[in-house]
């Protein structure tokens, strides 16, 4: 197909990839705003080491896991139910809740998924705190220098939002547009077989055309 003919397509047919894009981007615009928003909050927790030296180093590192089974746990949520008093059973608030961890910094990242945005705060907050407590506790029946400690990097904050219409609007837009050049696609092979023009009656028959009847 010559460049003339994709020029051609564009002018006969661009209205429907438009059309599309600007469809599914309303469509897209319109789900995200009728959901209800969903904050991230996240807190992060530094894991130190009483000595710096490689046994205790290596040691924190490989209790990191530990600390996020600990706090990945249904035990956990209720005391965080109990401790702010909220309304709701201990695997339902466990399920928004994430925990991860860096082992080269030595730093637990908890976030939680709440429609508030404060309350998400004070749970992510309140779940930190519950390691610390747990760890100071350990921490007494050790000896000073081979303690750990925990403590909070910064204060807990909101990091996200969802659903985020902007970047769900643009997908919609793109999703058309695309939706758009197959449906021209297919209407180009539908209509591939018909014959309009004089350069449609060389490409078939591979002759050149030397004089055309006009029409009534």
């Amino acid at each position: 197909m010559a460049l003339g003919d994709y020029f051609r397509i564009l002018r006969q047919r661009g209205w429907i990839i438009i059309l599309l894009a600007i469809l599914t981007a309303g469509a897209a615009f319109g789900f995200s705003r009728i959901q209800p928003l969903v904050y991230e909050s996240s807190q992060k927790l530094l894991v130190r080491p009483a000595r710096t030296d490689f046994g205790q180093s290596q040691a924190a590192r490989e209790l990191l896991g530990n600390y996020e089974q600990w706090l990945n746990s249904s035990y956990r949520a209720q005391d965080v139910i109990n401790i702010l008093q909220l309304d709701m059973e201990a695997n339902e608030l466990l399920g928004d809740v994430t925990v991860a961890s860096d082992r080269l910094g030595l730093v637990l990242q908890i976030n939680v998924e709440n429609t508030d945005p404060d309350l998400g705060n004070d749970i992510v907050r309140t779940w930190g705190d519950l390691l610390i407590q747990w760890q100071n506790e350990e921490n007494d029946k050790n000896r000073q220098e081979d303690r750990i400690t925990i403590e909070p990097q910064d204060n807990a904050k909101v990091v996200g939002v969802s659903p985020n219409v902007n970047i769900n609007t643009a997908a919609g837009f793109i999703f058309g547009a695309l939706l758009g050049v197959i449906v021209i696609f297919v209407l180009e092979w539908i209509e591939s077989g018909v014959v309009r023009r004089a350069e449609d009656v060389e490409r078939y028959l591979e002759i050149p055309v030397v004089g055309q009847i006009p029409g009534p």
